[in-house]
């Protein structure tokens, strides 16, 4: 069946949070959905036991979705307590029962039973078990666990293991088709039910990013089990099981580019794992293979522990052909100069450092104000107003004149009607996927277009959810005053080094700007301003957005604070 593609007029209706039902009316949003969408992705047993939830009774697809919910897939009927069911949810269990949904009688293993039971429930239901080892009655949870589990293995029901007492346990059946739904609504298992379930999404407006077949991550089912594959393989890393036994059972390469990022990501905690258990092989393997940004320096790092200059020698001149990402580039610049020392080879020459401007302030320091509040509120006129932007100003220009190539419908970026933005945004290969797209908006500065395409985007989409645009800093005061007075060949070298890297450089921008409309040389209409106070230093990804600025001619200075009458 070909899924159908959703122009935002079909996005479901969200559930308002004074109906008690409302995590039923969300929950029941995912499943259809996946239903809807991915439905050429799911097997007919997997179809079947969807169309079989949807149509129980409301109490008992409430209590489906609360025990999704919760952790595990074993619960006690007593302890659970939902009275907007309406009915009680012994009788509601009891109707899941019988159309299959839980197991009423499962057979559980001790670790569970002292998972769901207090001590005080175990000591005397245990007794004669407890008194078999010699422990003594009064021992600690703990103790009594990791003595009396390995001598009892196999699981059983619980009345074999806690004769006597009035409990009902039941277990949740077919929680991998849970993860299989919630793998295909948010593109991930890292989000839980809950962070869907139990928001209001009406509240928030999301862009209108058009879903189709071609906008999916997953193209065909086996994507989505060598997804499934990885995430089991990243926990069993993670439940501390040896890197030499989860490197069998990683995937091989495949096509999906998606995927890929998501396979290089674990084969870079894999590497780890494995250079801290010093299994240097498996790590160089391992970084080899992985795409990810930091994989290549720490493959250089562990070849010059190993004294293996050469190799890493040629892998640095092989890195000097290949995109570089912000840290990495350091990086690889100080291991260079190591290796070319022990080889004998030309060291390359340090990078020429700017020289930057600062200034130093010495003001009252008023209490419940911050130092850059302080700072903006004295530095202010009226012909040259300063406003406490940070890193939202320069984002939001680019958010809004890139709103197109950001919220694309690209393979992997948009799974859902209710995304804030695209999941790949930090990707090494986000912006080449794009790259038409965000050469089309980024030429608009080469004409006064651009300001246009701007204040369209910011009148269009006021109040949705981007991860650039911060609505309420951004007003259109602000917005005019910057487009006034940056010129574009200032804005430009800026957006472009955002796209560089995304995740480092969306940050560290100056605090304050100053804008000067009345001044006679355009460049200098304003100027963005560090503030520093006492005892504070500018920080690294400061520092390198601050000397770019410099070698961009970008007006930009350091503003010292220091207190009145304090020596500070």
């Amino acid at each position: 069946m070909t899924p159908v593609s959703t122009p935002h007029s079909s996005i479901p209706g969200t559930a308002d949070l004074d109906n008690p039902l409302y995590y039923l009316e969300n929950f029941e949003t995912v499943v259809r959905w996946v239903r809807r969408h991915h439905s050429d992705l799911l097997t007919a047993e997997e179809t079947g036991h969807i169309d079989s939830l949807l149509a129980l009774n409301q109490p008992e697809r409430a209590l489906v979705a609360r025990l999704v919910m919760r952790t595990g897939e074993l619960f006690r009927v007593e302890k659970l307590n939902y009275p907007e069911f309406g009915i009680p949810v012994a009788d509601a269990a009891s109707g899941l029962s019988r159309s299959g949904w839980i197991d009423d009688a499962p057979d559980i293993l001790l670790a569970e039973v002292f998972r769901l039971f207090t001590l005080a429930e175990l000591r005397p239901a245990l007794a004669d078990r407890i008194s078999a080892t010699g422990l003594p009655a009064a021992a600690a949870k703990g103790l009594l666990k990791d003595t009396l589990i390995p001598l009892h293995p196999d699981p059983a029901p619980v009345e074999h293991w806690l004769p006597n007492l009035p409990t009902r346990v039941i277990r949740l059946n077919h929680m991998p088709l849970f993860d299989c739904l919630r793998l295909m609504f948010f593109g991930n298992l890292r989000q839980s039910w809950s962070d869907f379930v139990l928001v209001e999404l009406g509240h928030q407006q999301y862009e209108q990013v058009p879903l189709s077949a071609e906008s999916r991550a997953f193209d065909e089912r086996d994507d989505v089990d060598r997804y499934l594959v990885m995430h089991h393989c990243r926990e069993r890393l993670d439940n501390g099981e040896s890197p030499e036994t989860v490197w069998q059972e990683v995937p091989a390469a495949s096509d999906n580019s998606w995927l890929e990022s998501r396979r290089g990501r674990l084969l870079f905690e894999l590497g780890k794992l494995a250079e801290r258990g010093r299994n240097t092989e498996l790590a160089l393997a391992a970084y080899e293979q992985s795409g990810h940004r930091e994989a290549r320096l720490r493959q250089l790092r562990l070849l010059e522990r190993l004294k293996r200059y050469r190799e890493a020698w040629q892998l640095i001149m092989a890195a000097g052909e290949e995109p570089r990402f912000g840290a990495e580039e350091r990086g690889l610049e100080r291991i260079e100069s190591r290796l070319a020392k022990k080889l004998g080879k030309t060291p390359p020459p340090p990078s020429a450092r700017p020289a930057l401007t600062a200034f130093t302030l010495e003001l009252d320091n008023p209490e419940g104000h911050s130092v850059e509040w302080v700072a903006m509120e004295h530095l202010s006129q009226p012909e040259a107003p300063v406003a406490y932007v940070e890193n939202t100003l320069i984002n939001g220009l680019f958010g809004l004149l890139c709103w197109p190539a950001l919220f694309a419908p690209v393979p992997g970026a948009f799974f859902h009607p209710f995304h804030t933005g695209p999941v790949d945004l930090y990707r090494e290969d986000f912006v080449e996927r794009r790259q038409a797209l965000f050469d089309d908006c980024l030429g608009a500065l080469a004409t006064n277009d651009y300001k246009s395409r701007i204040r369209n985007t910011w009148r269009q989409k006021q109040g949705t959810a981007s991860p650039f645009v911060i609505w309420p800093v951004l007003s259109e005061d602000l917005l005019n005053l910057a487009l006034e007075c940056i010129p574009t060949h200032h804005l430009e070298p800026m957006f472009r080094r955002l796209l560089d890297n995304l995740r480092e450089h969306r940050s560290g921008f100056p605090d304050l700007i100053r804008f000067q409309p009345g001044h006679s040389d355009p460049n200098r209409r304003y100027e963005m301003i560090e503030v520093k106070g006492p005892g504070d230093r500018l920080q690294d990804h400061q520092t390198r957005w601050l000397e770019f600025c410099v070698e961009q001619d970008i007006p930009v200075s350091v503003c010292y604070v220091r207190w009145t009458g304090t020596g500070e």
